[in-house]
């Protein structure tokens, strides 16, 4: 393709009245979702703004090994009231599905049960040779919270629920979901778009764009987080994001050997945050990129919706940290700086209970670059960058003129001062460089403003040194 770009865009550089400000701490999860038993969305973005939301749209399973979605919706609304999370469930009743499953129950009371896997429509009741019509005979409920498929005999049917019946069905099989599945694509042929890919769709049908891209059961697949690193690079080809992705926690279980995971997969890149291990919340085991997404979601929102203050110490919504299979792992005060030095966060029971505990993106120790190390840093030239397509697209097509240059100057240096007054950023400024804007870029109707722009550093050493000063037993005894 061309180098041919219509609309606002920004350009980062590295150095030794935007109202339309980003939403930020916006999660966008990607799995498997109980969507057959609520007719549910397959590979669509779904909005959810609340843990009831979520669950209409989707459907609810407590067993997350299967559905991992579930998990996400449980940890980002009840654990971290979300304000909002876009949800693309992959799993399709249609194509993930074991066929010709039967069974024969009997009836309590009126009811009879199968398991919650079973796929309504395509559910039979008979006995012996004769088949019961559902809506007529009985109907059939999901039950989520049990895990089953209730058949409610209709008092007015033909069933004897005094006798078995046989039931016959076809049940999603979430073991089918393949990494392939989540990582998705473009179909020429549909002219669709599924998985990951569908992060460039939720801008264009809710104005709303996610910054924390997830995948927790799958993440830790180097395929699936480079694929998540890459969107992350410019959504929509304009809006930069972060990819949280978790290690692995199966087959990595000492401390030491997370960064030879990290490094091996390669698992490096500037827009990454590689966590580790799990995290455990009154006997609910999740990933910690669900709690990393939720504790930077609510500092985000304590900020004003802005980026500027690190998640590190800050406190989880968990009681342990855990493997896979559910084994304690205990860190202390130097384990877990080692793996922050190798740009892994995790987190920490020291002081004032489990916070996450660490302030570099995955790029680091290789890439020591302020601006794409530090997670602050990164994610508030992201931020800022977002701020000021969102609210300056409108200009786009108006008329260059000296009015118009000044005026987008007056209003970022406004902005940017007020930023700097609340303490968000140390400084920044723009200006219309003459050297930047050539006679021949100008005619082509391309106008550049250079933004120099210091965010925040995190304190992350304090230092007290302690001196013994003699003058002060002479000060005390005398006379």
């Amino acid at each position: 393709m061309s180098d041919f770009f219509h609309g606002v865009r920004s350009m980062q550089f590295s150095s030794k009245s935007p109202a339309a400000a980003a939403m930020s701490g916006i999660p966008f999860v990607i799995g498997a979702a109980p969507v057959h038993t609520v007719s549910g969305a397959v590979n669509k973005p779904i909005l959810a703004e609340s843990y009831d939301s979520a669950v209409e749209q989707l459907g609810y399973s407590s067993e997350w090994d299967q559905f991992d979605l579930c998990e996400a919706m449980d940890g980002l609304f009840r654990l971290y009231s979300c304000s909002a999370v876009v949800f693309v469930n992959v799993l399709d009743p249609k194509k993930h599905k074991k066929s010709g499953q039967e069974a024969e129950v009997s009836f309590t009371g009126h009811t009879a049960a199968i398991s919650a896997l079973a796929i309504k429509e395509s559910v039979t009741v008979k006995s012996g040779d004769t088949s019961y019509v559902c809506g007529k005979d009985y109907e059939l409920i999901y039950d989520t919270e049990k895990g089953i498929l209730v058949i409610d005999a209709l008092k007015d049917g033909a069933i004897n629920t005094e006798s078995p019946v046989t039931v016959s069905y076809d049940e999603v099989d979430p073991s089918a979901v393949t990494k392939e599945d989540i990582i998705g694509g473009f179909d020429p042929d549909a002219k669709t778009s599924s998985g990951i890919e569908l992060v460039d769709s939720v801008f264009p049908l809710y104005r709303i764009i996610p910054d924390l891209i997830l995948a927790p059961k799958w993440s830790c697949q180097p395929e699936v987080a480079a694929v998540m690193a890459a969107k992350a690079e410019a959504i929509n080809t304009l809006f930069p994001a972060k990819a949280l992705i978790d290690a692995d926690c199966t087959n990595v279980s000492y401390f030491k050997d997370v960064p030879v995971w990290k490094n091996d997969n390669g698992i490096t890149d500037k827009n990454q945050m590689v966590c580790w291990p799990m995290a455990t919340q009154a006997g609910k085991r999740y990933h910690m990129s669900i709690h990393l997404a939720g504790v930077i979601a609510q500092v985000d929102r304590d900020n004003g919706d802005c980026p500027c203050e690190s998640p590190s110490n800050k406190t989880m919504q968990a009681d342990g940290i855990v493997l896979s299979d559910g084994t304690e792992v205990a860190l202390d005060i130097t384990q877990a700086n080692f793996l922050n030095s190798m740009g892994i966060i995790t987190a920490l029971n020291f002081v004032s209970g489990y916070v996450a505990w660490g302030n570099y993106m995955a790029c680091y120790p290789e890439n020591e670059d302020i601006r794409y190390s530090y997670i602050t840093v990164s994610r508030m030239f992201d931020w800022v960058a977002k701020s000021l397509i969102l609210t300056y697209w409108f200009k786009v097509d108006k008329s260059i003129r000296r009015r118009l240059i000044d005026s987008i100057v007056d209003a970022v240096n406004l902005w940017l001062n007020g930023l700097t007054g609340d303490g968000k950023i140390y400084g920044g400024r723009v200006e219309f460089r003459d050297d930047e804007n050539s006679q021949k870029d100008l005619l082509a109707g391309i106008a550049r403003f250079h933004i120099y722009l210091m965010p925040t550093i995190p304190m992350q050493e304090i230092d007290f040194m302690l001196e013994c000063d003699i003058s002060y037993i002479e000060s005390a005894l005398a006379a």
